[in-house]
C-alpha cells in the first residue's frame, strides 16, 4: 500500500488507557514521518494527548451528547452527524482501532479508509469495522504490548515511548496550586469500590511523608464525583496548609502537570499512576483485584504493592472481594515504599 498521508488512531477511553496508548502515536510517527496523525478521544480527555508533538489533532468524541437515547433527541442526531463528518472529511488513508470494541470498530468503518487495522478478536463484533484483522499471541498479556503487537502485525515497527506532554499554561497553573517545588501527589480514589485502599490509611502515609522527608506539601487529587471517598482528607486540608485539597479542582491538563513535577505519586489502580509512568516520576501503585501483568504501570511492576495475585477470574467489579484484597495491603509497607522513593535531593522531572 502507498504511504498514508492521513492517519486516525481510535482510543477514546478510559483516561488511563488513553495515557498508555501514546506509544502507538510515536510508532506511527516514526513509520510515517510526513503523515498527518489525528486521534479520536473522549471529549474530556483531549488534554491528555493534544500537546504531544507527534499529533495533529485530538478529535473529541462527544460521549455526553451521545449517551442514552441520543437517537430520540434532535441534538443527539445533530451531534452524531457532526462526528461522522469529522471522521470522513479528512480522507484518512489508515485507521488504527486500538480500543477493540463495537463502537470503535463502527467509527473505523465510518471513516471509509482503505486500510483499517484492528484486533481479529475484538469484542462486541468490533472486528467487523476493520479490514486488516490482526491476531495477537495470547502470551502477550499487557495492554500496551498488545496494542504494539497490533501495529507490528500490520508491518509497522513498534516504538515504546510512553512520554506525555503538557502545556506551559497548565504547568504554570499547577505550580500556583501547590506553591512549592517539593510536593507529593496522593490519588486516593477510584471509580470502583473494589479498587480503593482505605482512606484513613492514606492519612497515615501523608503523616509519614511530612514527618520523615523534605516533602513540603501533599496534594490530594480526585474528580468532583469522588469527593465522598476522601472527606476526611479534605477536612484535614482546611486546617493544615501542608495538605492541598485539589479534589474536583483541576483539569486533566493541570492534573498531568501536577504529576509531571511531583516528587512522588501514590495511587490506587487509576489514571494518575499511568500519568506518573508517562512522566517517569517516583510511584507507589496500590493494586488489589487487578492483574498487574495486564494493566499495571507499564514496565514499572516493582512500583506496585499487592498483597496477593488475584485469581484468574477476579474482577474489580466484585466489591466485596476487591475490598478484601485492598485492605490486605499493609500500611507500614506502603509507608516504607514511599520513604524509599522520596529522595532529599530533588530529581528533575522529564
Amino acid at each position: 500500500m502507498d504511504t498514508p498521508r492521513s492517519i486516525l488512531l481510535i482510543r477514546p477511553s478510559a483516561l488511563g488507557d488513553v495515557c498508555r496508548t501514546v506509544p502507538l502515536l510515536t510508532s506511527l510517527r516514526k513509520a510515517y514521518p510526513d503523515a498527518a496523525i489525528d486521534w479520536l478521544v473522549h471529549e474530556s480527555f483531549t488534554d491528555a494527548i493534544r500537546h504531544h508533538p507527534d499529533l495533529r489533532h485530538a478529535i473529541p468524541f462527544p460521549r455526553s451528547a451521545l449517551g442514552k437515547n441520543w437517537l430520540l433527541r434532535r441534538s443527539g442526531r445533530q451531534t452524531f452527524r457532526g462526528l461522522v463528518a469529522s471522521l470522513k472529511s479528512p480522507g484518512y488513508d489508515l485507521v488504527i482501532d486500538a480500543q477493540g470494541l463495537g463502537r470503535s470498530g463502527f467509527f473505523a468503518f465510518l471513516t471509509g479508509a482503505k486500510r483499517r487495522i484492528g484486533f481479529a478478536h475484538a469484542r462486541e463484533l468490533g472486528w467487523l469495522g476493520v479490514n486488516q484483522r490482526i491476531s495477537i499471541d495470547p502470551g502477550i498479556t499487557h495492554s500496551v504490548d498488545r496494542m504494539l503487537a497490533l501495529l507490528e502485525g500490520a508491518g509497522i515497527e513498534p516504538v515504546c515511548d510512553m512520554r506525555l506532554y503538557t502545556s506551559q499554561e497548565d504547568r504554570s497553573s499547577a505550580a500556583a496550586l501547590v506553591r512549592t517545588e517539593r510536593y507529593a501527589v496522593i490519588a486516593p480514589t477510584s471509580r470502583w469500590a473494589g479498587k480503593r485502599w482505605p482512606e484513613d490509611r492514606f492519612g497515615a502515609v501523608i503523616d509519614a511523608l511530612l514527618a520523615h522527608t523534605d516533602t513540603e506539601r501533599v496534594a490530594i487529587v480526585a474528580s468532583a464525583s469522588e469527593t465522598d471517598q476522601c472527606n476526611s482528607l479534605i477536612s484535614r486540608a482546611r486546617t493544615d496548609d501542608r495538605l492541598v485539597d485539589l479534589v474536583g479542582k483541576t483539569s486533566v491538563g493541570e492534573l498531568m502537570a501536577l504529576i509531571q513535577r511531583a516528587a512522588l505519586v501514590v495511587a490506587n489502580d487509576s489514571a494518575p499512576l499511568h500519568m506518573a509512568v508517562g512522566f517517569d516520576r517516583p510511584l507507589v501503585a496500590l493494586f488489589g483485584p487487578t492483574h498487574i501483568e495486564r494493566v499495571g504501570p507499564y514496565q514499572r511492576e516493582d512500583d506496585v504493592l499487592q498483597a496477593a495475585a488475584p485469581p484468574e477470574n477476579a474482577t474489580h467489579k466484585d466489591e466485596r472481594a476487591g475490598r478484601a484484597t485492598m485492605e490486605a495491603i499493609v500500611t507500614g509497607d506502603v509507608i516504607q515504599a514511599c520513604l524509599e522513593r522520596v529522595r532529599t535531593e530533588h530529581t528533575s522531572p522529564r
